[in-house]
């Protein structure tokens, strides 16, 4: 039997399952406790309704995978490679998550979830625009590093470009969901980053930092 804690990160690891694969509104609360195994009771000690558990679990499961981005972009890491490591981050997030056969492209479920909700699951938007900015910040520290390295062929907004470049990410990835089709996602997602960030051509190889 599984203690509170063990109930609580269950049902946070559940509903992150469940939104991987289904949209927000198909997911029931009814849903999540059979998967997980634990009874409404149980639920609703934890949480007090389904946006709460949907934005707690997005968060948790940011924790879980923070260390990764942290690591990608270090200070101590060139930008070029911080760039280029999370290009390949997002293609292997592929490979990890998506269903081979049936859905090659996954979108991110909190970003997406976000955009699925109105007013009254007010949580749900919070958290996506808290995690969304997040991530914008790692992305804005990589482009000021480009930008002090002089690899970018013009001036432009820290912010601005990560901004843009966060937007571009999710759009292609909708794009190859809708069209169930990775390959494009692989082929276009480096050549649009660098257009939006207008990277010197030089440097627009994934082996340019060890050509120069």
């Amino acid at each position: 039997m599984r203690n509170a804690t063990e109930t609580r990160i269950k049902l946070l690891e559940t509903a992150m399952e469940l939104l991987a694969t289904r949209s927000y509104h198909d997911v029931g609360v009814s849903d999540v406790c059979k998967h997980a195994g634990v009874t409404k009771g149980a639920f609703y000690h934890h949480f007090d309704s389904k946006a709460e558990l949907f934005a707690a679990a997005a968060r948790h499961h940011w924790e879980k995978g923070k260390d990764e981005l942290r690591a990608i972009f270090s200070p101590d890491v060139p930008p070029l490679e911080q760039l280029n490591s999370y290009i390949e981050l997002i293609c292997n997030k592929q490979e990890r998550y998506a269903v081979p056969g049936e859905n090659e492209v996954c979108v991110c479920p909190i970003f997406t979830a976000g955009g699925q909700v109105g007013p009254e699951d007010e949580p749900i938007q919070a958290c996506s625009r808290e995690l969304a900015e997040e991530q914008i910040k790692y992305l804005a520290s990589m482009v000021r590093g480009l930008k002090g390295e002089g690899m970018l062929g013009e001036d432009g907004d820290a912010t601005t470009l990560a901004r843009l470049i966060f937007q571009y990410v999710h759009g292609l990835l909708t794009y190859g969901q809708v069209f169930n089709d990775l390959d494009t996602v692989r082929s276009d997602i480096r050549n649009g980053i660098c257009r939006i960030l207008n990277l010197q051509c030089k440097y627009r190889d994934v082996d340019a930092e060890t050509a120069t």
